[in-house]
């Protein structure tokens, strides 16, 4: 499989905001087939730390990061630990950091995946590979947390419903393959007119982004780049879905300091100096004949900020995750 045959969605875009420069450092924190590393390390002499939580990615790419002269350094760890990767380079600093999330084309593409219900494969999920997995989840908890699970990271409306059959089938013999969890969903979700997708979509969204931690990694990613940013260093976030994005725009409104003041009536409260400057005002949308080629970038957004020179206000990065959030004893250890 060629690593040339995918192009990251908005590849141009991402790009033209991060808005690369000469010496400078930047983070690739997705890199998957090296598409955003590659066009960043064309626009400028610089250097570019691609992070990948999955190592598959990361050794199909050590081949061709010897023709970049060793401007290209490859790190295998989740996104979250950018500073800690960093830290252990010697690197404290950066001039930009780009996120392209949610799963790539190479791991849908790939059945023993486990990633996608178009192809039959284990049922896995997991983007670094590791354990406990999306079969261990569906096989071992209760049907009111998969149910939770459901309705917070997919938004599936018939959470209960399809998390009591799969409760009932895994009692007969265990889930393991994504053509079986994929057919047990479709039975338990009768055809709507106005579904437009395939029934086990948002299923198997909400496992692989609660098997991954995805807010949790994103919102920890976001808080640690405010502090590696140089003053006019650049963040370019690239998501797929609303919960992604409602992390990314809660996270830029605050630090941009536009956020709304909590009521007309009450008196204006003093906000702390922005470390960032909102690059537009609302999102970007892939261009239309993207979209047409790509159905993938359809639901993508892209939103930039540039940062400040005022010290990294840290915090929670549980402030910037909306709603409620889970966990479970398989993926926490307790």
């Amino acid at each position: 499989m060629s690593f040339a045959a995918h192009t990251p969605v908005m590849l141009n875009e991402a790009v033209d905001a991060l808005a690369p420069i000469n010496h400078g450092v930047y983070v690739d924190a997705t890199f998957g087939g090296g598409g955003y590393a590659r066009a960043i390390l064309a626009r400028a002499d610089c250097t570019v730390y691609g992070f990948d939580r999955d190592p598959t990615a990361i050794d199909r790419a050590r081949e061709w990061t010897r023709a970049y002269g060793g401007r290209l350094a490859l790190v295998n760890r989740p996104f979250a630990e950018i500073e800690q990767g960093l830290a252990d380079l010697k690197v404290n600093a950066i001039d930009g950091v780009v996120f392209d999330l949610g799963v790539s084309s190479m791991q849908l593409d790939e059945a023993e995946r486990g990633f996608s219900f178009m192809r039959d494969g284990p049922l896995s999920m997991r983007m670094d590979g590791g354990k406990p997995d999306a079969a261990d989840v569906v096989n071992n908890a209760e049907a009111r947390d998969l149910a939770a699970i459901f309705k917070v990271y997919g938004e599936e409306k018939r959470a209960g419903r399809i998390a009591r059959a799969i409760a009932q089938e895994r009692v007969n013999e265990p889930i393991m393959t994504t053509a079986r969890l994929a057919e047990i969903v479709k039975r338990a979700s009768p055809p709507h007119r106005e579904d437009k997708i395939h029934p086990a979509t948002r299923v198997f969204q909400a496992l692989r982004i609660f098997v991954n931690d995805e807010l949790a990694q994103l919102a920890k990613a976001l808080v640690a780049a405010e502090k590696l940013l140089r003053p006019a260093g650049r963040l370019v976030v690239v998501t797929f879905h609303s919960l992604e994005d409602r992390i990314v725009k809660r996270f830029l409104v605050e630090r941009s300091g536009a956020a709304a003041n909590p009521s007309r009536h009450a008196p204006a409260t003093e906000r702390p100096a922005a470390t960032f400057r909102l690059v537009n005002d609302k999102p970007v949308a892939p261009s239309a004949g993207e979209a047409l080629e790509n159905p993938r970038a359809r639901s993508a957004k892209m939103r930039a900020a540039i940062r400040t020179a005022t010290p990294p206000l840290g915090g929670d990065f549980r402030d910037f995750i909306p709603g409620l959030t889970l966990s479970y004893p398989l993926l926490t250890g307790s």
